[in-house]
Order: structure tokens, then C-alpha cells, then sequence
């Protein structure tokens, strides 16, 4: 949503309340975040019940030049293909308008030129993407053909259906992004036996995927021992495959209620350093798995309706409603928006310390790749420039075999 934000928002503000003036860039240069996830929608319509749902409005225009800034600013494309005009998830697994009613084979040759269309513009506008998730969440589904990831023999059936379709977007991307590496998204990470069902379901029908891709909410799917056990359940299963968490994120006021199983609040309270102290323990939980190579926080931007919302005419909104899980708070029009942080910044505390997104940071490693770059004494970190991983030491910059850039 930050280009509906960054026209319909007052603006926002760092850790020292410094107004941040391109939001691409400071990501990268000041939290070290090297990879945006944007989702993409066949035709965002109105929802059934006829309410239009402001935060559905990614199609291919919208993609292609949010895809060409994120490029151009040197960092990693993700793109979530929902296949359907509006949100798909566990509970929600429709085809698009256009496509329902089509037999599965049919459905399956619309997912192949659908995928074309958009690959094909997005690599003629040099917005190529480096990351392609092939459906949103897809453990029970997709365009309206339903499957369990366990045996169950009223969507049994439906597996060879659902592999055709899989097939055909995953082979499409591999055609026209040969570089890509392709994400496999479900969600309910808490059930180890489950997600172990459900992927063995897609190695055997030879789904060519690169990297196993989960959701983690922990009011949803518990907490972090669970995540880490099924985590290291899918090394031993699935040696060749990368993990990455797709998405996470963690409210700092008002707790859900929807569908809520587990209450963490004991863990990570429902404030802005219990979501602070959510994202610290998850980097710290995963960063030493070995599997782990990315974490997608969901919807960063978030930071309220927008500042020029008239509700009477419908205009000027950005989401309704608001879901409290940014890392931005509602604040005035005129003022900017604030980020939340649970300390100032001072002679004992960095931006790291006090605040969620730079932290996450720290999930770079810093394995021996770095420090066999010369000379090895000097502190180094990892950065990404265009499209490249670097080393940054003492102001020069190396490729991982040492070579100066």
C-alpha cells in the first residue's frame, strides 16, 4: 500500500522524528531490508457483499511501477500472486470473476497466460521479480478447487487438479524468469504433520518450487518453539528446499479477535515493545536456522485510514479499517506520522534498541563469506546493490570472493 500511503499521507518520521523522504531507499540504507513483497490481483473489484475493500487495489499498473521503484532502488522484487480479483487465503480460495465455472483444465490454462501477461510486461519494464509466490496461502486451495493437507476423502480427488494448476503457474515463471526462485505459500505453520503432508503432496507431484514459503502470526499459529520445531522438521524432510516467513507481524493496540487461538499476550503484550519484542525474538529464533533465509514482515506501511480521508464522499481512503500492526502510529495530519519505538535514542541506546524495523537487521549473518574478504580485521556488513550482494568494509565494497568493486 505505500504509494496509496505516500499520496493520501502527511509523511512519515524515523526513529529521531526526521521526516523520511523516500521510504525504498530508507528501508534499505537505514534497517538494512532488502527484499519487498507485493501482491497482485487479477481484476480488484468489489467484494461480494458490494463493499469495496480499499487495500485491494494492486493490478498489473499498479505492480509494474511499485516493481520498477523497488528495482531501481537496487533490492530484491517479490511478487504474491493471489490469482483471484480480491484476497485469498486459508478460508478463501475463488477463482476470479472471469474464470469461474471453467472446468480445472481450463483453469489451469488461464493460471499459464495469466502469469505470461504479467511476467512478460513487468520484464519489459525492467521491473523483472526476483521472488515469485505462486498463489497466497494456498494449504487448502486454489481457484476454487479444494484440497486438505491431510487425507480427506471428500478433497482428496482434487489433488491432481490442484497440482495441474500449480504446474502451470510454477512452469510459466520458470519459462519467463528463469532466474526467479519460486515460493510455495501456506499458512497454519503450527501443524508440523500437516505442512510436512502438504509439501510431500507437492514434491511427489513434481511441482518445480524453490523455497517453502510460511506464514506466522502467533495469535493464529502459537509460538516461536512450535515454528522453530516445524521449521527444523522441513530440513530433515525437504534437505534441498529454503524457508522463508512471508509473512509475520504482531499488533501494538488493540488484540484481534478473529479466529485468535493462542493469547500471547503474556509473551509479547499487545504494545508497541510487545510487538518490538515480537520481531526481536523472531529474528534471534530463526536466524541460526540454517534453512531460514528470509523474513517478509506483513504490511510495515501500515499507519492508519490516511490523513486526508473525507468519509462522507468515500475519497482519499487508504484501508478500512485499521489493523494495528505497522510499525506507524495514527497521528495528525500536519505533523507526520510517528514509528514506534520504546526508548529514545541516546548515548546507551541505538535505533536497533528501541525500534522493530531496524532491528531486523540482525537477521543478516555474518558467516565466513564476510570475514574472508580483505582485510579481515575491519568490521564488514552485508548490503544489496542492484540486485547484488556486497560487502561493505571501512567504506570500500567487495564481492564475496574478495574482489574490490
Amino acid at each position: 500500500m505505500l504509494p496509496r500511503y505516500e499520496k493520501d499521507l502527511s509523511y512519515y518520521k524515523d526513529v529521531n522524528g526526521t521526516k523520511i523522504n523516500n521510504m525504498l531507499t530508507w528501508f534499505i540504507d537505514d534497517c538494512g531490508w532488502n527484499t519487498f513483497r507485493v501482491r497482485i490481483f487479477v481484476n480488484p473489484q468489489k467484494k461480494a457483499q458490494g463493499n469495496t475493500d480499499y487495500s485491494v487495489c494492486q493490478d498489473l499498473a499498479y505492480v509494474t511501477a511499485l516493481g520498477q521503484r523497488i528495482k531501481t532502488a537496487g533490492a530484491y522484487f517479490m511478487l504474491d500472486f493471489h490469482y483471484s480479483d480480491e484476497w485469498v487465503d486459508a478460508l478463501h480460495i475463488q477463482a476470479p470473476v472471469a474464470w469461474q465455472g471453467a472446468t480445472a483444465d481450463a483453469m489451469a490454462d488461464s493460471i499459464a497466460a495469466y502469469t505470461r501477461l504479467v511476467l512478460t510486461t513487468l520484464n519489459e519494464a525492467g521491473a523483472t521479480p526476483d521472488l515469485v509466490q505462486v498463489g497466497n496461502e494456498i494449504m487448502y486451495g486454489l481457484c476454487g478447487i479444494k484440497v486438505s493437507p491431510y487425507d480427506n476423502a471428500s478433497t482428496n480427488a482434487n489433488w491432481p487438479k490442484f497440482l495441474n494448476l500449480l504446474k502451470a503457474g510454477c512452469n510459466t515463471v520458470r519459462e519467463l524468469c528463469p532466474n526467479a526462485q519460486i515460493i510455495i505459500h501456506t499458512d497454519h505453520p503450527e501443524n508440523a504433520s500437516n505442512t510436512r503432508y502438504y509439501y510431500n503432496k507437492l514434491v511427489n507431484g513434481e511441482i518445480d518450487f524453490d523455497i517453502i514459503g510460511l506464514s506466522y502470526y502467533p495469535f493464529w499459529h502459537g509460538y516461536l518453539s512450535t515454528l522453530v520445531s516445524t521449521i527444523n522438521n522441513l530440513k530433515t524432510h525437504f534437505p534441498t528446499k529454503d524457508v522463508q516467513i512471508v509473512e509475520c507481524a504482531y499488533n501494538f493496540q488493540n488484540w484481534p479477535t478473529s479466529g485468535v487461538k493462542y493469547d500471547t499476550r503474556t509473551t509479547w503484550p499487545c504494545s508497541v515493545e510487545g510487538q518490538y519484542n515480537f520481531v526481536r525474538d523472531l529474528v534471534n529464533a530463526l536466524k541460526p536456522l540454517e534453512n531460514v533465509n528470509g523474513i517478509s514482515y506483513w504490511f510495515p506501511e501500515e499507519a492508519g485510514n490516511g490523513d486526508y480521508v473525507n468519509w462522507n464522499t468515500k475519497t482519499r481512503i487508504v484501508i478500512d479499517p485499521w489493523l494495528n500492526r505497522g510499525f506507524w502510529n495514527e497521528t495528525s495530519t500536519t505533523s507526520g506520522h510517528a514509528i514506534n519505538k520504546t526508548a529514545n535514542v541516546s548515548d546507551s541506546k541505538t535505533a536497533e534498541d528501541v525500534c522493530a524495523p531496524y532491528y531486523m537487521r540482525n537477521f543478516y549473518r555474518t558467516t565466513e563469506d564476510i570475514e574472508s574478504v580483505t582485510p579481515a580485521q575491519a568490521p564488514a556488513r552485508k548490503i544489496l546493490l542492484q540486485g547484488r550482494i556486497l560487502i561493505e568494509r571501512q567504506g570500500a565494497l567487495y564481492d564475496l570472493q574478495g574482489t574490490r568493486q
